[in-house]
């Protein structure tokens, strides 16, 4: 069974509280809809665009997510969707695409870097 997302307003209060009781916070995170509730708190936004080929390389690489599988082969038998999922990056028009995290990062008006290779300089 494919997850669920929790309804938008839910994580949208978490998020706002737990940026309203944190002077400094990190937020890492795929869903730009998500990531658009803490810009407007954000310092610094840094936009890891390693690449397809980089992404399919450490989703091939990860280890075992007990929080997420029961076992390391339950988890690799979701790897080919997983890297499909990775190539269709640049032609998918949702949430958790380039276009949205493009779009995202270039509105942001404050400090910003985007690191587009596997390891920064």
């Amino acid at each position: 069974m494919p997850p669920v997302r929790r309804p938008l307003a839910d994580s949208a209060r978490e998020i706002a509280a737990f940026i309203d009781a944190n002077e400094r916070w990190v937020i890492e995170g795929c869903y730009s809809d998500l990531l658009s509730i803490a810009l407007p708190g954000c310092t610094r936004l840094i936009f890891l665009n390693p690449g397809v080929e980089a992404c399919i390389a450490n989703a091939r690489a990860r280890p075992w997510e007990p929080h997420k599988y029961p076992s390391k082969e339950a988890q690799d038998a979701n790897l080919a969707m997983l890297v499909e999922w990775i190539r269709d990056y640049q032609r998918r028009r949702d949430e958790f695409s380039l276009q949205a995290h493009r779009a995202l990062f270039d509105r942001f008006a404050g400090d910003k870097i985007e690191i587009t290779g596997r390891h920064a300089s």
